[in-house]
């Protein structure tokens, strides 16, 4: 008696197998003369392309080239991450000379680095290769002129200085404000001190001409309103 379940398996792994056996035969192993980063010098190289998907293809070149599309890693003791477009690996993985010029790029990348850490100004802190859907490779790096901190460390002394003498300008041009308002307020206190000793002191005379008395004091009365001193008022009574 067949057991369906483990026919059907081992057909379904049969195939599995088979299609791997085809996908393996197709691809092809070329020798070829690469360029090195020394100029002028090359070196023998057997690259294989006629993959039949991305995947298999990139995991060839990370078997050669641990460090492309795995993440940050660490080249020089730099942390360095090295991106390869999927659509760029496509047009590579059946094109030997494409493929020639990424491993081409792919190898000289250590030295590359090398010369870098070497070269540049300063501490590199950062290392970024990208190769786009075109090939073409884009570089990026970031450092410091400042690696055990010295400049950085004076910076911040000068910064907190200047803030500091900033504050202390502004806090005695607050003292000058309030020194002054306070002058303005003891001025106003004063004049209106005056003031009111002026009105509480001062005499006044007022003095009318007229034909009638009885007018004559009205507009007397009128023109002393507001006020209660004493009155001095002087009468010339006309016919």
């Amino acid at each position: 008696m067949a057991i369906s379940g483990v026919t059907d398996y081992t057909n379904t792994y049969a195939g599995y197998t088979n299609s791997a056996k085809k996908a393996e035969s197709n691809v092809t192993t070329s020798t070829v003369e690469l360029k090195t980063s020394t100029p002028g010098v090359t070196r023998t190289e057997q690259i294989k392309t006629g993959y039949n998907n991305v995947n298999d293809y990139s995991k060839y070149l990370q078997s050669k080239y641990s460090y492309m599309n795995t993440g940050t890693t660490s080249m020089q003791g730099v942390p360095t991450t090295v991106s390869v477009s999927s659509a760029f690996l496509k047009k590579c993985m059946n094109d030997p000379e494409k493929a020639a010029y990424l491993e081409e790029n792919l190898a000289a990348l250590p030295d590359c680095a090398k010369s870098a850490v070497a070269g540049c100004r300063g501490t590199l802190t950062n290392l970024s290769y990208n190769v786009d859907a075109n090939g073409n490779i884009s570089v990026a790096i970031s450092g410091t002129s400042d690696p055990d901190g010295k400049i950085a460390k004076e910076n911040a002394e000068r910064k907190a200085k200047e803030k500091k003498e900033q504050e202390e300008k502004a806090a005695k041009r607050r003292e000058e404000k309030k020194a002054e308002e306070e002058k303005a307020a003891e001025r106003r206190a004063e004049r209106k001190a005056a003031n009111e000793a002026v009105t509480d002191t001062n005499e006044y005379a007022i003095s009318a001409t007229g034909t009638d008395v009885k007018v004559v004091t009205q507009n007397l009365i009128a023109a002393s309103l507001g006020t209660s001193a004493s009155t001095r008022a002087s009468f010339d009574l006309k016919a």
